[in-house]
């Protein structure tokens, strides 16, 4: 379990975390209707570090559309957020790395199976950057449950009631004695994670599932694809079918809270030579000097806080 910080940012104020709380009778209970974002803000040289901010800015709103959660969009510019991420950082005063969440939620009380027309609350907390998946090799399991389609609760919108789907693919994958799951779409074909992107390595070519595959279009996934063509590695997004993990060479997850995970076993079948492979090692370096602000050409990625 992650350690939280004691101050949360909850109906455009600074409450304690015990009092940023919602109805039992709201929408975002009774339905999960709440989209959110996960960042991380890093302890650099020049101070107190947002990544991507913007990104995932747009990826609330992109949500929210999706969704239909109409009033957050009107409600909430840039400038807002960003103000109010400030105001959160500056409240709990943190000397680590850490997540922030932030979430958009629908408080109406019994307002039935709809999105339209609904109030929303924007609520966001610190808590530790404590990686979910193990940083020295993790193992695989290809879940027992199939990645929700996009016809029926799309990926791409990170939708809180969604993550069921997620807790039961890793959850059966802890059961069976295993670090994560993989899951795969209604074809067949490698999505992601329960809640990061993955990657393999074949023949020197970095390979991830192209944005069809009902995935969560990760700002990390993002970022990682970005370097890895600056650093002049092929890239291709595209299809993958599992026995293609099988047989790659290397095998990462990426995200905000998995960061670069070397992948050592899927389905009890050694990837490679079981340690970190020379790809995955040169990206999970510069990955952290980007988040740390050590690379002057991605300065951008990063935000004041």
């Amino acid at each position: 379990m992650a350690r939280i910080y004691e101050k949360a940012y909850f109906g455009d104020k600074i409450v304690p975390i015990a009092d940023a709380h919602l109805s039992v009778a709201s929408s975002s209970v009774l339905y999960g209707l709440s989209v959110y974002t996960v960042f991380q803000v890093s302890v650099t040289k020049n101070g107190l570090m947002a990544f991507r901010l913007l990104l995932h800015y747009r990826r609330l709103i992109n949500s929210a559309r999706i969704i239909g959660m109409d009033t957050f969009e009107k409600e909430w510019n840039y400038e807002k957020f960003v103000g109010a991420v400030k105001e959160l950082v500056s409240a709990n005063t943190p000397i680590e790395d850490v997540f922030v969440r932030a979430t958009v939620h629908v408080p109406d009380l019994v307002a039935g199976t709809r999105s339209r027309g609904l109030s929303n609350t924007v609520s966001m907390f610190i808590y530790e950057a404590k990686p979910i998946v193990p940083q020295d090799g993790a193992r695989l399991k290809t879940s027992v449950w199939r990645r929700v389609p996009d016809f029926s609760i799309p990926s791409r919108a990170k939708v809180n009631g969604a993550y069921v789907n997620s807790v039961l693919g890793k959850q059966d994958a802890i059961d069976s004695g295993y670090d994560d799951c993989i899951f795969l779409d209604v074809h067949g074909h490698v999505c992601e994670l329960s809640a990061a992107n993955i990657f393999m390595v074949r023949d020197n070519v970095l390979i991830t599932p192209d944005t069809t595959s009902d995935l969560l279009e990760g700002i990390n996934r993002r970022t990682v694809l970005e370097v890895a063509r600056d650093m002049g590695i092929q890239v291709q997004e595209r299809g993958i079918d599992l026995t293609e993990l099988y047989v790659a060479d290397e095998i990462f997850a990426s995200g905000t809270s998995a960061f670069i995970a070397p992948i050592k076993e899927v389905d009890a079948r050694m990837i490679g030579d079981g340690k970190i492979g020379p790809i995955t090692k040169r990206i999970k370096e510069i990955h952290w000097r980007v988040m740390h602000g050590e690379e002057e050409k991605y300065l951008d990625f990063l935000t004041s806080v």
